[in-house]
């Protein structure tokens, strides 16, 4: 067996031998020209993939950083939380520990978020600010960015914070075409790098409602972001070693091509759908709403999932997801997202055709 054990889980995932590499190259001032120069460089192909003319910031945090950040940033009066899964309900939760006051537009877990109650909500008035997870990794529903953008659209006092942490270059995110004021995303999902790097853009909206707000804090302050970037710097010491590691990663995706890479997700995503379905399994997230870059699938056999795993992992080298939160057990979990390929998916799905049959 391979010491290696790859990872089919919904991150940290895969990642190259060509990225460990780059993130080896030796080590410079961050307040030099050579990290500016770094910094600087990678601007361009950040702000093709995240759609915006707006800067591309990194934070030296996990993405968690940025969304507490954007609720001391972007809520001055009350936020509305859209809530389906753990990640999105965690946000409420984080809201409220910023002493902000905040109130969740609440689905059960699988449902995705309805544009007509977000339209409802908006229109009381009561709210200057909305959290919103493009794609929950924990329950592998993708809500329809385009449709929601444009209800948040209408709502010029509203500022809009999405996560797209898990769908991030896996599929389309245009910020400035949807009109989001603040997108976030983490390394260690479909961008296959480790964890500890968070990007966001921000909207002149956005730096306008961050401006007014005096509790901000320092770490995550939008404005401070705003002020270092000019000169192609952060406020605080970055990861260098992952920024390295990043400028590679871009180099891959635009070497592959951005929508080639939409494409692959896609392809991939659906040969574990055609798995789950040969396979008499049934998926947790409705039809239309489901991930491109990973398949939440229901345990509707009853298997044993920690079982299975240890059979994958001890005779295979690979690991899938048992499950998360409240719905652990119940469901299993199996990425696409990075760099995996046709063969590495199909590789997989034999494997746990071979585990299966071992239960």
């Amino acid at each position: 067996m391979s010491d290696h054990i790859h990872l089919y889980i919904p991150g940290p995932i895969e990642v190259s031998q060509k990225t460990y590499q780059a993130m080896s190259s030796p080590m410079i001032g961050h307040r030099s020209s050579d990290f500016q120069a770094l910094y600087g460089g990678i601007q361009p192909r950040l702000q093709e993939l995240f759609g915006t003319t707006q800067p591309v910031f990194l934070s030296t945090s996990s993405a968690w950083g940025v969304m507490e950040g954007s609720i001391r940033n972007a809520v001055a009066k009350k936020v509305l939380c859209c809530c389906a899964g753990a990640f999105s309900d965690k946000w409420l939760d984080v809201a409220q520990r910023c002493g902000k006051q905040a109130e969740a537009l609440q689905y059960e877990w699988g449902e995705p978020i309805r544009p007509e109650d977000l339209d409802a909500k908006l229109a009381t008035g009561e709210f200057d600010a909305v959290t919103l997870v493009h794609n929950e990794t924990s329950t592998g529903v993708m809500n329809d960015l385009a449709e929601l953008a444009a209800v948040l659209r209408k709502y010029d006092d509203v500022v809009s914070i999405v996560d797209t942490v898990s769908s991030f270059s896996a599929v389309p995110t245009p910020v400035d075409e949807l009109g989001i004021d603040v997108l976030l995303t983490g390394s260690q999902k479909a961008l296959a790098l480790p964890p500890g790097l968070a990007l966001f853009t921000v909207s002149e909206k956005g730096f306008e409602r961050a401006k007014t707000l005096p509790d901000r804090g320092y770490y995550f302050d939008f404005i401070e972001f705003q002020k270092n970037q000019e000169k192609d710097m952060t406020p605080s010491t970055p990861c260098i070693s992952l920024i390295y590691g990043l400028r590679s990663k871009l180099e891959d995706i635009f070497a592959e091509g951005v929508e080639k890479r939409y494409q692959r997700h896609e392809k991939l995503n659906g040969l574990v759908h055609d798995w789950v379905r040969g396979h008499g399994f049934e998926f947790f997230a409705p039809e239309g709403y489901r991930s491109k870059s990973l398949t939440c699938v229901r345990n509707n056999k009853e298997l044993d999932l920690p079982q299975l795993i240890k059979l994958l992992k001890t005779n295979h080298s690979m690991v899938i997801d048992g499950g998360y939160g409240k719905i652990k057990g119940q469901t299993f979990r199996i990425s696409n997202m990075g760099d995996e390929t046709e063969e590495s998916i199909k590789v997989l799905l034999a494997a746990l055709d071979d585990s299966l049959s071992k239960l």
